[in-house]
């Protein structure tokens, strides 16, 4: 039975990455290429929901914490994220496709934090790294089917094809969900909390910033994002610019590249008990300045797309590694869903300002500049994860490093 449950879960992660995977990037490309949009129009619509997305994943992570629904939520998500592809297509105008892009952020920051609680509250603490990386793995296959199922239907089909095919994937993620027994999710494990001991109270997303592991944790991760995230648009925009017709197969082969990669960084994971955490973030945060240089040192599309390895070993690496190292973190504090939600609060805005950042770079200094200044950023990153953040597998539990009832009311912080 026990097997039965850890095999949903791989499915869950498959086809739930197909969902995922048959929007993303390809909305920007349909709204360019099919309904005509302009860049300042398609900005606009990104940077509206993106900000919701980002304000709502705190609200979305103590959600997750609390509710007894996790199964439904994932599979009630998969099916409205569905629905929102098609309202695109069906009505491509301004307020349809930013009411249906204003859901879609706040359903990508359901899908993954939800997946992680189910799974912790599935696996054993030692178990955790392990299936961890196979949840990882199985998402990361979903993401290349489905980028190479779409890469082929742009070509011999449409490019609204991504759009049509996702409501499929959505029922095969809801069978899987709840091929897992409700009973079988710890809902209270789930959240983070130790068997005897009672949930940290009064815990707000603020409070949380001034514990010392979770705020060094999300300073390195908000940096990280920050270089990272303009990189992959970036160079999207060079190699369309210069291959005019192909921006639905470029934006496939590129994801294939990442996707691949992250598989086997996933598998690296499944052993971070005898690796420890810090050796592999130190690995995923070196990859970013040495793609940036590389990015701004060849301009040949083959070199280019190549690049993409590096992105797997960085961003892929990281996405990985964040729900290990935050249930480290935050072991005992009965909170772990909120902490992720306020981990990619902050890594979002950092993400979001980056693009604007490096882009404004790029308009007046040429795509070379952004890259190097991305690289340099990454490596001030780099080099905080050297140097500030602790091993985190070795933290004691969060309830024993809580300030005493005397401290607290003298205004103490947590400390790590």
């Amino acid at each position: 039975m026990k097997m039965m449950r850890l095999y949903a879960l791989d499915w869950v992660n498959f086809f739930l990455a197909d969902v995922r995977g048959g929007l993303g990037a390809f909305v920007i490309v349909f709204l360019t290429s099919k309904a005509h949009w302009s860049a300042s129009e398609i900005g606009i619509v990104l940077s509206i929901s993106g900000v919701v997305g980002i304000m709502a994943l705190p609200f979305v992570g103590a959600f997750i914490d609390h509710t007894r629904a996790k199964r439904t939520l994932v599979a009630a998500g998969a099916f409205l994220l569905s629905f929102c592809g098609l309202a695109i297509v069906w009505r491509p105008d301004v307020p349809v496709v930013l009411a249906a892009d204003v859901v879609m952020a706040i359903l990508g920051g359901v899908f993954a934090p939800t997946v992680a609680a189910i799974t912790v509250g599935l696996c054993s603490r030692e178990g955790l790294a392990a299936r961890l990386g196979r949840n990882a793995a199985f998402d990361r296959a979903g993401n290349i089917f489905i980028a190479a199922l779409i890469g082929l239907l742009g070509i011999s089909a449409m490019q609204e094809a991504p759009f049509y095919i996702t409501p499929l994937f959505a029922i095969l993620t809801a069978i899987a969900v709840f091929s897992i027994p409700a009973g079988a999710v710890d809902h209270l494990k789930a959240r983070g909390s130790e068997a005897d001991q009672p949930i940290a109270a009064s815990i707000s997303w603020f409070s949380l910033l001034r514990y010392r592991p979770f705020l060094l944790f999300t300073v390195a991760s908000a940096m990280f994002h920050f270089a990272n995230a303009p990189v992959l648009p970036l160079m999207l925009q060079k190699l369309t610019l210069a291959n005019s017709g192909l921006g639905t197969e470029i934006t496939s082969l590129a994801l294939i590249i990442t996707q691949a990669t992250t598989i086997m960084m996933a598998l690296i994971v499944t052993r971070a008990n005898e690796l420890g955490r810090k050796p592999l973030l130190i690995a995923a945060f070196a990859a970013v300045p040495l793609r940036g240089i590389l990015c701004a040192t060849f301009d040949q599309p083959a070199f280019l797309l190549a690049t993409q390895v590096l992105d797997g070993v960085g961003g892929g690496l990281l996405d990985i590694l964040v729900p290990l190292v935050l249930a480290d973190i935050m072991r005992g504090a009965g909170h772990y869903s909120l902490a992720r939600g306020v981990l990619g609060a902050i890594q979002g805005l950092g993400g979001s300002l980056s693009q604007s950042f490096a882009g404004a770079i790029a308009s007046f200094a040429g795509y070379n500049a952004a890259f190097l200044t991305t690289a340099l950023i990454s490596l001030f990153a780099l080099f905080f994860v050297m140097f500030a953040l602790p091993e985190t597998r070795q933290i004691a539990p969060f309830f024993l490093r809580e300030p005493s009832p005397a401290k607290s009311r003298k205004g103490t912080t947590f400390q790590g």
